[in-house]
C-alpha cells in the first residue's frame, strides 16, 4: 500500500518550527503521524491545520479530550475516512479506556450504546456530517434539549467542521494511516 499520493515529508526536513512542534508527539507516541508528513510538503498549510486542530481539541474547553474524540470518529466514520477512523479511533480507545467505542461508533452510531450526553453529541455530529445543508433550529433544540450548552454545540460544530476538511485532505492524498495507530488503547 502506497502511503500517499503526494510527497511524504521526512521530520527532519520540516521548518524548524514545525519540527518543534512535531517532535514532542514522535516521541510520545515512538512515530511521526503520517497525515503530519503529507502535509508537511505545504508547511504554511500545516501550520494552520496545526493551529486549529490544537485550539480545537487541546485547549480546556465544555467537552472532555475524549468526548472531542467521539466527535472525529462519528464524523470521520461516516465521512468514510480510514485516516482519521483509525488514528482518531486509537485516541479515543486511550481516552475512553474503552476498547470497543471507536469501532461501533465509526461503524454503527445509531446501534452502539452511548449514555444520554454521547448519544447527543454523536447525533449532533452527525447531523452536520451527513447532511449539513438540512441542519436546522431543531437539531440545535435536539442537542440543547439533551443537555448541552450553547458552548458545547458550538464545539462539536467547529469539531465537525474541521475534520470534514481534514477528512478530504485524506482522500485527497489517500495517505494511509500509521501501523502503530491500530494496536493503541486495545
Amino acid at each position: 500500500m502506497s502511503t500517499s499520493r503526494f510527497p511524504m515529508t521526512e521530520l527532519a526536513d520540516l521548518p524548524p518550527d514545525l519540527r518543534e512542534r512535531i517532535e514532542p508527539i514522535a516521541v510520545k507516541s515512538g512515530f511521526v503521524p503520517n497525515i503530519f508528513r503529507a502535509l508537511g510538503h505545504r508547511p504554511n498549510e500545516l501550520r494552520a491545520f496545526l493551529d486549529y486542530h490544537d485550539v480545537l481539541m487541546d485547549q480546556p474547553g465544555p467537552l472532555s479530550k475524549a468526548e472531542r474524540e467521539l466527535v472525529v470518529v462519528a464524523s470521520s466514520g461516516a465521512n468514510r475516512c480510514i485516516y482519521c477512523v483509525v488514528a482518531h479511533g486509537a485516541i479515543l480507545r486511550v481516552r475512553s479506556k474503552d476498547s470497543h467505542l471507536s469501532d461501533h461508533v465509526a461503524t454503527n452510531p445509531a446501534g452502539t450504546i452511548l449514555d444520554d450526553r454521547q448519544r447527543a453529541i454523536v447525533d449532533l455530529s452527525l447531523a452536520l456530517t451527513r447532511t449539513p445543508e438540512l441542519f436546522a433550529d431543531s437539531d440545535m433544540a435536539r442537542a440543547r434539549s439533551a443537555g448541552l450548552t450553547d458552548d458545547e454545540i458550538w464545539d462539536i460544530g467547529a469539531i465537525t467542521a474541521f475534520f470534514a476538511a481534514s477528512n478530504r485532505l485524506a482522500h485527497l492524498t489517500a495517505v494511509a494511516p500509521n501501523d502503530e495507530f491500530y494496536s493503541m488503547g486495545r
